[in-house]
């Protein structure tokens, strides 16, 4: 699957939003692209993660274990991991910090790709790269569906990405005046309380 399928995709599910928007990272950026629009379509999200599975094998990497940071990742990790059959476990913030919880385990050695759904930074893959480290899992890869950085984010692994795209995106104090003249919106799940859900 090569970028134009991938950004055809995210087209066809509208799902590349344009105007005035802070990321998850608290960058700001004239471009989102709302991937939560293209997993409404399981078809559609079974095209990406199929085609991100290939390309975690393709770079050569033969892994056990797919572990995605919550909530952002679920969806493609959990997908891409039942065409490279293997499980799918996540991590989840707890106190600001990314922790394994609700009876996970990762066995000592484990191949481990780390699946997220768009990176801009690479903050949240850093940290679950980090996170997974600290249990003892041997992490092999990032990947990811969509690399906004085009290549410069490093999440302390090889980036794997479906598609590369060079979008902008601004720390607060560098925001262009004709980005700051558009009121801003914040559609990202970073800061949800999810580590203090139920379960």
């Amino acid at each position: 699957m090569d970028k134009d399928e991938v950004i055809g995709i995210f087209r066809q599910a509208n799902a590349i939003l344009e105007g005035h928007f802070v990321l998850s990272s608290g960058r700001h950026s004239p471009l989102f692209l709302q991937k939560a629009r293209v997993f409404m379509y399981p078809d559609l999200t079974e095209k990406l993660c199929k085609g991100l599975a290939q390309a975690i094998r393709a770079a050569g990497h033969d892994v056990d274990l797919v572990v995605s940071p919550a909530l952002g990742g679920l969806i493609p990790g959990y997908e891409t991991a039942r065409h490279l059959g293997v499980p799918a476990i996540w991590v989840e913030r707890e106190e600001g910090e990314f922790q394994l919880r609700r009876g996970f385990e990762i066995a000592q050695g484990t191949k481990i790709a780390i699946v997220e759904d768009i990176v801009t930074t690479g903050l949240s893959s850093r940290e679950a790269v980090d996170c997974v480290k600290r249990l003892g899992g041997d992490v092999r890869c990032c990947a990811c569906l969509i690399d906004r950085s085009a290549g410069k984010a490093d999440p302390g692994v090889e980036m794997v990405a479906l598609a590369a795209m060079d979008v902008p995106s601004y720390a607060p104090e560098e925001i262009p005046p004709e980005l700051a003249a558009i009121p801003a919106t914040k559609p990202g799940s970073r800061h949800l309380s999810v580590g203090k859900q139920s379960g």
